[in-house]
């Protein structure tokens, strides 16, 4: 059995939200250690189809393992959910009755030192997802201009050291590249006062979680992705996006609320010429972790999720 563990968040809650029918087609798009695909695939009967996507080798390869007794049929595919569309077009799938997104990273990933995803774990500079992919966290440190480090620290990570942090990584590597996540580390506690340091948290983590999204492209892809998702459903399919900052949520929320907008037209417009409808129904407010899976589960604290069915 693979190692790759990680605990699912809001699992009731999630299954609940998909309304999953038996003969079903429901879609992973971040299957990770098929926690929340185990759940989805006891509901399925040997009619129904699960399709899992994720761009971990590790995380597909435990799936495989975890998934092989399911009664319904199993579809892994190795790849980012940015290619949804195409992903179903290549299996002869045109509409599915659920799709969930859990979105950020896993437990595995970061608790895994090799992978660099982790500012406590003295590891290469690495934070790759898809370690088939070229630009890594080394690459980001290393080769972008301070300017591009700037605007990658304040507006992921919104770090508002970000300007002060990216001059000492850009003197640093004049000397020597800067190759581990120790040496990164380093150089961000020098450049951040102790006395702020010692408030709020280490800076470290917004700035390692900054570079992550960086090397992953993880919000630069998120909105189009919901779009994508959003088309592929059928009448009264379900649509369930979990997320864990600020951040994405934010872009989950508007993408959302876009998708549920009818008319579009001007305000003062006198009569409808946008021909614009609604594609989804939004289905209540977000909704946040139980106190009892916080406590089970820190990883809960942050997250939200929001639910949307296909009209």
């Amino acid at each position: 059995m693979s190692d790759f563990h990680h605990v699912s968040v809001l699992p009731e809650e999630t299954i609940e939200a998909l309304c999953i029918r038996p003969n079903g087609i429901y879609v992973d798009c971040t299957l990770g250690g098929a926690g929340h695909a185990g759940r989805i695939a006891a509901k399925l009967s040997s009619e129904g189809h699960l399709i899992g996507i994720d761009q971990d080798e590790l995380a597909i390869a435990a799936a495989r393992e975890r998934l092989a007794d399911a009664a319904c049929q199993v579809t892994l595919v190795h790849n980012n959910f940015r290619h949804l569309r195409d992903i179903l077009a290549h299996k002869g799938v045109s509409k599915v009755d659920g799709i969930l997104f859990d979105l950020g990273i896993s437990s595995p990933q970061i608790d895994t030192a090799e992978r660099g995803f982790s500012y406590m774990q003295d590891a290469p500079l690495d934070m790759r997802m898809d370690r088939r992919a070229v630009r890594s966290a080394y690459t980001v440190v290393n080769e972008y201009t301070a300017a591009e480090l700037t605007e990658i620290f304040y507006n992921y990570g919104e770090e508002r050291w970000a300007k002060r942090i990216a001059a000492f990584i850009e003197e640093e590597r004049k000397s020597r590249p800067i190759e581990t996540t120790g040496q990164l580390v380093a150089v961000i506690d020098r450049a951040v006062p102790k006395k702020v340091r010692a408030k709020g948290g280490h800076p470290a983590k917004r700035i390692f979680q900054a570079i992550r999204i960086e090397v992953n492209e993880e919000l630069t892809i998120l909105a189009d992705a919901i779009v994508d998702a959003a088309h592929a459903l059928r009448t009264g399919g379900r649509l369930a996006v979990i997320t864990f900052h600020s951040l994405e949520d934010r872009i989950v929320k508007q993408t959302l609320k876009q998708l549920a907008q009818g008319c579009i037209c001007p305000p003062h417009t006198p009569v409808c010429i946008c021909s614009h409808t609604a594609e989804l129904r939004l289905i209540g407010k977000a909704r946040a972790a139980s106190a009892a899976e916080c406590a089970e589960n820190s990883r809960a604290k942050s997250a939200k999720l929001r639910t949307a069915e296909k009209l």
